[in-house]
């Protein structure tokens, strides 16, 4: 049993997540679901309660916690993508599946988590520094999901 893991909050569909996250992304499975062993006052038994999973090797807690706690971009997965096909891949599941795009790379799941799907040339740009990350900045900004030839194209102005 994993002592440390990150708690997402969910209304009613924490183990449908899980399921989606860990069919959609590697290194990802559902490893427990727990049951309401009897009625409560928002529930019945045999409701879920709580799945236990891991995204992309890490290690996560839905919680069915009921309505009322909505998520916001203070907390996002981040999942860094090797090429284009990759970025269209994970972007398409998230925003094809009830998601919504965001700004910058960003897009929002249909359960309100956010996630960031990053081309590694995009995260190794910026790491980089200088006029390298600028242009690579300024044309991360005009974008929803990220454009891998559009970043390398704005690598290249520079050479």
């Amino acid at each position: 049993m994993t002592r440390n893991r990150i708690c997402i909050w969910y209304d009613k569909e924490a183990e449908a997540a899980a399921r989606f996250y860990a069919a959609t992304f590697p290194d990802s499975r559902v490893t427990a679901v727990t049951r309401a062993p009897a009625d409560y006052p928002s529930g019945r038994a045999g409701d879920v309660l709580v799945v236990e999973f891991t995204v992309a090797g890490i290690p996560c807690m839905g919680l069915n916690g009921g309505p009322g706690v909505t998520h916001s971009l203070a907390f996002s997965f981040q999942i860094e993508t090797g090429d284009q096909a990759e970025t269209d891949r994970y972007w398409e599941a998230i925003t094809g599946n009830g998601g919504e795009e965001n700004e910058c790379g960003w897009c929002r799941d249909r359960w309100g988590v956010n996630w960031q799907i990053t081309p590694r040339v995009l995260n190794e740009a910026l790491s980089n520094g200088g006029d390298e990350a600028r242009r690579a900045f300024a044309a991360m900004m005009t974008m929803r999901k990220i454009d891998v030839q559009a970043i390398e194209a704005a690598l290249r102005e520079g050479t």
